[in-house]
């Protein structure tokens, strides 16, 4: 699903990615740590093409990312990468229904099609009660479930996380944890996670440590 070679990455003179390389397999669950500082922010953030890299290569679903001008870059960011950050960055005038729908139509996908899309996603993730409700009127947890529906609205390769769950209390954020993991059972889909969790971590297929804008361990997670 995605191949990553010898990523370098500076601002102005400090080397923040020193020469990364990856593999993720589709399906898999995999989540980078570290202490802060070490690259995992910029890593991600590279691998979701939000952020280029200085040098190296990156393939995501057989499509070399380097080979892409602005505007397919941005399209293929819209149909192959879905984002869930730290706080969940809805929309607030927005109701949940669409804030989820934004992708599709972003997509130009018709209307219909997108409510519907969205309305499913909604229901399968426990908000079927919650479609014309504003973020304001959301708990945390409930917020951040329909930044997952979002992110999940278009299909996409890979869903990439950063802290999802650093903004949650420890129950909110393992039922964000065991989301993912049902995702993943009942769509294949594949996440990439940086956090700080180590119950999360744990849970995933491989754990990735990064130290000083590298990969220094792989650790297989039983």
């Amino acid at each position: 699903m995605i191949e990553a070679g010898n990523i370098q990455k500076s601002y102005e003179k400090l080397k923040v990615l020193k020469g990364v390389g990856l593999n993720i397999k589709k399906g898999e669950i995999v989540s980078i740590v570290g202490k802060s500082g070490a690259g995992k922010s910029t890593l991600l953030h590279i691998l979701g093409t939000l952020d280029l890299p200085d040098s190296g290569s990156l393939i995501i679903n057989g499509t070399d990312i380097s080979s892409l001008n602005e505007k397919e870059l941005a399209a293929f960011r819209n149909n192959q990468i879905g984002f869930v950050f730290q706080f969940h960055h809805l929309l607030p005038e927005f109701t949940a229904l669409e804030n989820v729908c934004i992708p599709a139509y972003i997509q130009r996908k018709p209307e219909k099609e997108a409510l519907l899309r969205a309305t499913e996603l909604l229901s399968e993730l426990g908000l079927k009660n919650r479609l014309s409700h504003k973020p304001a009127q959301l708990s945390g947890g409930e917020q951040q479930r329909v930044a997952v529906a979002r992110a999940l609205m278009n299909h996409p390769a890979v869903i990439l996380a950063d802290e999802p769950s650093g903004n949650l209390d420890s129950e909110t954020s393992k039922d964000l944890h065991n989301l993912f993991f049902e995702l993943r059972k009942k769509m294949n889909q594949t996440f990439i996670i940086v956090t700080h969790n180590t119950e999360l971590a744990k849970m995933s297929d491989r754990t990735l440590l990064m130290k000083d804008g590298l990969i220094i361990d792989n650790i297989i997670n039983n």
